[in-house]
């Protein structure tokens, strides 16, 4: 299936998409309501007006540095997935976005990088669980948070993954331990970004990870790919290669563009048919 990403919520419904995306809760902190007719979804630990409201929301590393969108490797702020009432106010979201669409995609899911967080409440935290690694209860965590909003979703439970499928590096990036959260979540969703999409053997690649990775997990994966300004041509050629690997193929943020490349697809599909009269 084709699906849309979207903030437009007249998006949604166009004829083109098999699915709807609807941005409820972004990674500026801006906020929308929920929408009936779409997947609603949640950026869940970035947000930079939350961040930027109130620092101590924001984790630290070893050396006190905040993980803000001013920082090297960081293009929006986190929030520390161990702050109680940020997570009990996403849980509410969650809850909100189910109450008018039974199917919620939540984003953002995870810690920064693999050295955060050090913040006093995480500290405390660790030392008083029963883990000696600090990746182990990182994961706990995470799995703990996932598992909360899968409660409050009746239907189908999406979760973002950063596009990286080699063994360990989401574990270790991001607290992300694909084979517990597999028990959480029916479809994974990787966004493969480019600007260009001129040459795609490393979508396939990045593609052809995920699936290797999650072929032994009960679990779907789909493909995001970035629709704005790309080159028709070269958007039908990266959702060729997506759609090989992927249960569904998503285009992010230009339903116009994505509209246009889908009608061109099925046109060249109905291409050389000759009717002539008897």
């Amino acid at each position: 299936m084709y699906g849309v990403v979207t903030r437009n919520a007249e998006e949604v419904e166009w004829a083109e998409f098999d699915l709807g995306f609807y941005e409820v809760k972004d990674v500026t902190g801006r906020s929308a309501e929920p929408l009936p007719n779409a997947v609603n979804m949640v950026s869940c630990f970035g947000d930079n007006a939350a961040a930027e409201g109130n620092p101590d929301l924001v984790p630290v590393d070893p050396d006190g540095n905040r993980a803000t969108r001013d920082r090297t490797y960081f293009d929006w702020a986190y929030i520390c997935p161990t702050h109680p009432e940020y997570r009990a106010g996403l849980l509410e979201i969650i809850a909100d976005c189910a109450a008018e669409n039974e199917d919620v995609r939540l984003d953002d899911v995870g810690f920064p990088r693999a050295e955060y967080c050090h913040c006093d409440r995480c500290e405390r935290l660790f030392a008083e669980s029963p883990f000696e690694d600090r990746g182990e209860w990182r994961a706990t965590v995470i799995s703990d948070f996932v598992a909360d909003a899968n409660d409050r979703i009746p239907g189908r439970t999406y979760l973002t993954l950063y596009p990286d499928p080699y063994p360990g590096h989401l574990f270790e990036r991001a607290g992300l331990d694909l084979d517990v959260l597999a028990d959480f979540v029916d479809e994974f969703v990787v966004p493969l970004y480019d600007i260009h999409y001129g040459t795609t053997y490393w979508l396939e690649t990045i593609a052809k990870g995920f699936e290797s990775r999650l072929a032994d997990l009960d679990v779907d994966v789909s493909i995001e790919l970035y629709a704005v300004n790309v080159d028709i041509d070269d958007l039908l050629h990266a959702t060729e290669v997506a759609e090989a690997y992927a249960k569904d193929v998503l285009f992010g943020y230009d339903a116009s563009n994505a509209q246009a490349a889908l009608r061109r697809r099925r046109a060249d599909g109905n291409a050389g048919v000759e009717h002539r009269p008897e």
